[in-house]
């Protein structure tokens, strides 16, 4: 290809922003796969989560600069990036044992008793970028209805950075789009099925197929902790995509110290976390994963 040509290819390619998949998105593809295991429930309207996704708070509002790259790395994404081709990743046999561990550990946990009224509680952790002035930490703690039918509450805590220390609650509408505890329970346990699901639901969707089928099973591991039988079964799915990495000596957002699991390249590399001794979800680099737990009432901790 002459530079005339190249010049034309970058002109009509829409500019590189950044590939990760949004919270909004993977909010949809959640509903997507939903729809396809459960074809008698009625179909979810298209409008996006007005709240952040509480899987990724974080990320949605992170400012990041993406250089705008030059025709010919255009070119070669072009050229390699697909199902089947030279630039799909390969499978770490590494990687897939510490998965196989891990959902054995999910599978021996003892799953809550739940009931449709109340609310799952999880508790996170992370950074936001405040424009120019630096990072704000901070804390977020979150309450979904189990059944999806109420109003939830999200308690956001600055504890420092630019924007100073303070506390703001907002009301969370209840999102028909949004994956309930409900509907996650109704997951398939058996991997084929799981994995069949999770694939077809990111079919043409992220910067590779595989990230993007291992960004939505990474959107549901929080409030899978507390369903051992389907957590499991995220993990073991996970195991079956070419392109997770082991990572030792890993950190997750709040600091804690652990063995990770990565996949993507730059900006679009994600890294789950989990305790190195007991593999628990610990969260991703991203964001921390604090607390997970059933409560009877939006606004209450698992302490009282």
């Amino acid at each position: 290809m002459n530079p005339a040509e190249r010049e034309e290819l970058a002109r009509l390619l829409p500019s590189p922003g950044d590939p990760a998949l949004p919270s909004d998105r993977l909010t949809q593809l959640e509903a997507h796969l939903m729809r396809e295991i459960t074809p008698e429930a009625p179909s979810r309207s298209a409008r996006p989560a007005e709240d952040p996704s509480p899987s990724r708070p974080f990320r949605r509002f992170a400012a990041i600069a993406v250089p705008v790259a030059t025709a010919a790395v255009v070119v070669a994404a072009v050229l390699t990036v697909g199902d089947g081709g030279a630039g799909r990743p390969s499978t770490d046999p590494e990687a897939v044992r510490l998965l196989d561990r891990i959902a054995t550990v999910a599978a021996a946990r003892k799953a809550p008793r739940v009931r449709d009224d109340q609310y799952v509680y999880t508790l996170t952790q992370g950074t936001q970028q405040i424009m120019n002035e630096g990072l704000d930490t901070f804390r977020r703690s979150d309450w979904h209805a189990v059944d999806g039918t109420r109003d939830g509450l999200a308690r956001i805590t600055v504890l420092s950075g630019p924007s100073g220390e303070r506390t703001e609650d907002m009301t969370l509408e209840a999102d028909p789009n949004r994956t309930t505890y409900r509907e996650l329970e109704e997951l398939p346990t058996d991997t084929d099925r799981l994995y069949d699901h999770v694939w077809s639901a990111t079919q043409g969707q992220g910067p590779t197929h595989e990230e993007a089928a291992l960004e939505m099973i990474g959107s549901m591991l929080q409030d899978a902790t507390l369903l051992p039988e389907v957590d499991a079964a995220l993990y073991r799915a996970a195991a079956r995509i070419p392109g997770v990495t082991v990572v030792r000596d890993a950190e997750d957002a709040a600091g804690r110290a652990g063995i990770g699991l990565s996949f993507g390249d730059g900006d679009d590399r994600d890294v789950w976390v989990f305790g190195e001794k007991d593999l628990r979800y610990l969260g991703s680099d991203e964001v921390a994963l604090l607390d997970v737990d059933v409560v009877d009432k939006a606004g209450q901790t698992p302490a009282g």
